[in-house]
């Protein structure tokens, strides 16, 4: 993939907000593919027959896998090549294989499926966090990537309300074809509309040598600063994807009556009602925390940039006794209020940590710290979160003899108590960020 020649782009304020919001409406469609399959686990999980564990590896290590393997060295080819033509590429592969996922009958099939998708979606994040830097204000970057943030959340309402619905509706099968479609078609969109920017740097060609991998890597892993920020995140991920992965199946065994009942009450299946549910409580909720967590990020740092690691340091621990609350409860009403201020605070990390990162590593190597950053947040958060909560809930089930629902909530409230660590790991780099930040 060669650069189109170089030209000048607009670099208006309209130009960048639009920019903006076409790249968070990739990432939303980036999460909409992955939380359709949490929705729709309870019946994918009983057509195709697997346990817990098979489940938490689908749902987890099978995306993260390739996910992170091929970060950095997408990351890398994002410093040379045109970056919105390698986002649209990107986006119609991971959503050509959402809709195969629709079309698998196994174990085996659907665990390639998900590589898949983890093979497109590594090529996604990257370029983005390395455009949205470049075109933002430092003293707004948070924010910006707060905001580019929320299709976390975003997509995760979507996924989660839609999906639930269409899965009642069509059949989980065909809620994977609809997932996947619209991402094909706004990778038209991005290839027509984005530009790739000057940079601030010296922009490489396909003959000029680029930094060595060895050289740029060190230049922000031997800082203090990103290996306590990315440990608090990676940690931080593993309680919000383990947790996210198990939420409808955990729902629908400790609460189903009472979510049929509901359900029944508005026309709708207990699937299609919990989808909605957690449209509000995971989605809107998370994208509020998203954002306020970036806006408080920048609003505080003033002549120090703790505050960046300070608010996702405090957000994770007020995560926890909220968690508790949601797996404890047995009125349906409690939990999902107090699921609704987990998520805000256990999203919060997102734009100060990616904000952090991105000012450790300076401008020339914005897209290979984005990707570092992801392959060990997704690596740890996806590849350990989700196996450990279903491995936990099958011990717990086998071995102990408890019964499914409450073998399952014994492995969420072990998971969401990872957050104390996440916490300690953000509030340690509070002593070397503001040494180490160069940009």
């Amino acid at each position: 993939m060669k650069h189109r020649p170089e030209e000048a782009v607009d670099t208006s304020r309209a130009y960048r907000r639009s920019a903006l919001l076409l790249l968070t409406l990739v990432y939303i469609f980036n999460f909409v593919d992955r939380q359709v399959l949490n929705i729709l686990a309870e019946a994918i999980k009983h057509d195709l027959a697997l346990s817990d564990t098979q489940l938490g590896i689908v749902t987890g290590l099978a995306f993260a896998l390739f996910y992170s393997l091929l970060g950095v060295p997408i990351a890398r080819f994002a410093e040379r090549a045109d970056r919105p033509r390698l986002i649209a590429v990107a986006l119609s592969v991971w959503s050509l294989f959402t809709l195969l996922c629709g079309a698998a009958g196994s174990f085996a099939q659907m665990l390639i499926c998900r590589l898949g998708v983890g093979i497109g979606e590594a090529g996604g994040v990257p370029p983005s966090h390395s455009l949205i830097a470049e075109f933002s204000p430092k003293a707004r970057r948070a924010v910006a990537l707060a905001i580019f943030s929320t299709g976390l959340p975003l997509g995760s309402f979507i996924g989660l309300g839609f999906g639930g619905i269409l899965g009642d509706a069509l059949g989980w099968r065909w809620t994977f074809v609809v997932a996947g479609a619209p991402g094909l078609l706004i990778a038209v969109v991005v290839m027509l509309v984005l530009k790739e920017p000057r940079r601030t740097f010296p922009l490489l060609t396909s003959t000029a040598p680029a930094e060595p991998l060895r050289a740029s890597l060190a230049s922000f892993l031997s800082t203090s600063t990103y290996r306590w920020t990315v440990a608090g995140g990676a940690l931080q991920a593993v309680v919000l994807y383990g947790t996210g992965a198990f939420l409808a199946p955990f729902f629908l065994r400790a609460h189903g009556p009472e979510l049929a009942a509901l359900a029944a009450g508005l026309g709708l299946k207990a699937n299609g009602f919990l989808g909605l549910a957690f449209g509000v409580t995971v989605g809107l909720a998370g994208a509020v925390g998203t954002f306020f967590g970036g806006w408080l990020g920048d609003r505080f740092h003033g002549a120090s940039l703790k505050s960046y690691v300070t608010v996702p340091a405090l957000a994770g621990w007020l995560s926890i006794p909220a968690f508790l609350v949601v797996f404890s409860s047995h009125d349906l009403a409690t939990a999902f209020l107090a699921l609704g201020f987990a998520n805000a605070m256990i999203n919060a990390y997102f734009g100060p940590m990616h904000a952090t990162c991105q000012g450790v590593a300076g401008a020339s190597r914005r897209a290979t710290v984005s990707a570092v950053t992801l392959v060990i947040v997704n690596l740890v958060g996806l590849g350990l979160g989700p196996p450990l909560v279903g491995m936990i809930s099958d011990h717990a089930h086998g071995a102990m003899a408890m019964q499914s629902k409450d073998a399952l909530r014994l492995a969420l409230m072990a998971i969401s108590a990872v957050s104390l660590l996440a916490g300690l790991a953000f509030w340690r780099a509070r002593a070397s960020i503001d040494a180490d930040t160069v940009s």
